[in-house]
Order: C-alpha cells, then structure tokens, then sequence
C-alpha cells in the first residue's frame, strides 16, 4: 500500500509561513509502510502477588520506509527528545524528511524510559527544574548566556515561539551510568535483531552518541555500520589505555578491547562539532583520543568541525536542526557514499540475480 505523505507529514515547530511554503513546494513523500515497535526490556512479577506482571525497560521505534527504499537504515538517536529530528528549529523540514526524500529508511529510537517507552522497571522520580530553559540554552550552544545568542547563529533568533518550542519539546533524560546501560542493552537487542536490516547508521545526538557507541560494543552481529555524533557528550575507551572510567552517565566509559574492537569494525564513524567548542574543551579532546584508538585497530573514525573543516558556521549543539540543516544533510550525503552505504535495496537484488 502506498502512503502519501506530504505537508501533513512535516509536524512544525511553528506554523510560519516560510516552513509552510516550503513543506508544499517539496511534494508529497510516498512510503511503502510507517509503523512502530517496542523490543528489548523484561517482565517482572510482583513480589507478593506473582500472577500480577508489568513489561518494563523496553525500547521503542517508530519506522518510516520509502517505497524505492536504500538498504541502509538512518536510526535517529537523541538521549531526551525525537522532535528534533522531525523539524528545522524554524518548523521546516528536519532530517527525519530530508532522508526520506534520499530514500533512506528512517528509524527513530526512544531508549527505555523515556517517551513511548516510559514504562520502568523501577522507581522514577521527576521534580520540575526552574531553570531547564536557561540551562537548555547554554547546553545547546545558542550563546554563551540565556537569550544572549552567538552572532551568526543558525537559529530564527527573532521568533520567540520556535525557542519555545525547542525547550519544550523534551523528554525526562537520565544521565546516569546504569541508564546508560540499560539504553544500550535494548538498542542492541534491537541491532542484532535484523528488524532494522542488516545496514544500520546511528544518527546522534549529545548523550546518546555515547549510548550508540555503547550499544556497538555489545551488539553480537555486524548489523552496526556506520555512527555520525553530532555534539557527542560522553566516550567509550578500551581497557589497556590509563583511562579512568566516570562515575556518572557522560563517561568516560571503558570496555574491554575485545568489545572496543567492534568500533573499528564499523565502515565510518564521525564525531561532529558545531561552533564554540575549543580544542582543549574536555569532550572534544576526548572525541580525538577515541577516534584514534578506533583507528589503530583498523577503523575509519573522524572527527569533523564544521567551521574550522567544512565552512558552516553559527552550527549549534543540533546541528541537524540549523536554519541551514541542508547543508548539514549535504555532509552526510558525503559520508554515506564514501562508505558504500548510499545503494539501493533493487541494487542487491540485482547482484543476487
């Protein structure tokens, strides 16, 4: 069955004219099928009452496959939120539509206990924090202080409700070491599982680049092919370098080599900075030492500035989500095709034949 999605597809931010008329001229987007999952997670039994059960720790994916569809897969994986992938911080076309328009399926993850898979296997607390919005500012990289913005920076800094917007379109996130885990334990059930192919790029963003690494080392099969982390806060290091694993959920994580071996194994790895993050910026040193241990081991792992190395400024934390976002879209493209990971599915069907 063919679905047409077209302007109704795009759930904007805001509803401005610029993002309407542009979600209009782009046509409709035609998707063999749309649907989503849980997978992962356990059951547990009430310890008086054994009979009585709750399914719990899971993950969710929510699937949207083209009908002349690429093999590989783009899992969208952000720690707090999947909005910012639907939309450009403006309401226009976010990179969950610029992808479908590739013809790349697109998969977006929400780990366990957050979003549609909320349901946890052990008490959760939330207390409003006051200060969310000024912190979600700062941690975004929009500017130095709350509503200072950076000059030049790639967000609509005069429409007031596409901040709005941004800040409240956020999940509970638990940086923790023990979510970090369970996050990752799922996403690799969910990798070796086939029911994302047998191509999987992770698309990330800030904690959960950490949590797709994570998830690489654990995964069993070879279905993990590729990571871009955007603005990954938080790194993975094998066990024979003097690195001391953190206590909290941004790391640093250490694995043992063997299971650090399987980063090299993947066909591109990418972490990606935005404006603003100097070179002795603590995760940006730590994104260096990763990727050259990944490459000693035979990898193919980069880490790309996109001022300093591609020209694009006023990038902020969600680069993906910038008012120039296709540019952005433009760099993956390049990625994707200097990894073998941009031919269709017909193109193997060929091969077979």
């Amino acid at each position: 069955m063919w679905i047409h999605l077209g302007t109704a597809l795009l759930l904007a931010f805001t509803s401005t004219t610029t993002a309407e008329d542009e979600s209009r001229s782009l046509g409709p987007i035609t998707l063999l099928e749309s649907g989503g999952f849980n997978i992962g997670g356990k059951k547990i039994s009430h310890p008086s009452f054994p009979n009585q059960t709750l399914s719990c720790d899971h993950g969710y994916l929510e699937y949207f496959i083209p009908w002349h569809q690429r093999k590989t897969n783009l899992v969208m994986w952000h720690s707090s939120s999947t909005q910012v992938w639907q939309n450009r911080w403006d309401g226009g076309p976010g990179f969950k539509d610029l992808f479908l328009r590739r013809d790349y399926p697109v998969w977006l993850w929400e780990g366990p206990r957050i979003g549609r898979a909320n349901w946890g296997c052990e008490n959760m607390t939330y207390q409003p924090s006051f200060f969310s919005d000024n912190a979600n500012f700062a941690a975004w990289n929009l500017g130095p202080y709350y509503k200072q913005w950076w000059p030049g920076v790639q967000f609509p800094t005069d429409n007031d409700t596409a901040w709005r917007q941004a800040t409240s379109n956020r999940y509970v996130e638990f940086d923790t070491a023990a979510n970090v885990e369970l996050h990752s334990d799922a996403a690799a059930i969910a990798a070796d599982s086939g029911k994302i192919g047998t191509d999987i790029v992770y698309l990330t963003n800030s904690a959960g680049g950490l949590r797709a690494m994570m998830t690489t080392t654990k995964a069993n099969g070879t279905n993990i092919k590729g990571i871009v982390a955007y603005e990954s806060i938080g790194y993975v290091f094998p066990d024979n370098v003097n690195i001391t694993a953190g206590n909290g959920g941004f790391g640093p994580f250490v694995v043992p080599l063997e299971r650090f071996k399987k980063l090299a194994k993947v066909q591109g790895i990418q972490f990606i900075w935005g404006d603003h993050r100097p070179e002795n910026s603590t995760f940006v040193q730590q994104s260096r030492l990763c990727a050259s241990l990944i490459n000693k081991y035979g990898g193919n792992a980069k880490v790309v500035k996109l001022a300093e190395d591609e020209g694009l400024t006023g990038s902020t934390h969600i680069a993906f989500a910038d008012m120039d976002n296709g540019k952005v879209a433009g760099l993956l493209d390049g990625f994707l095709e200097s990894n073998g990971l941009d031919g269709y599915q017909d193109d193997e069907e060929q091969k077979i034949k």
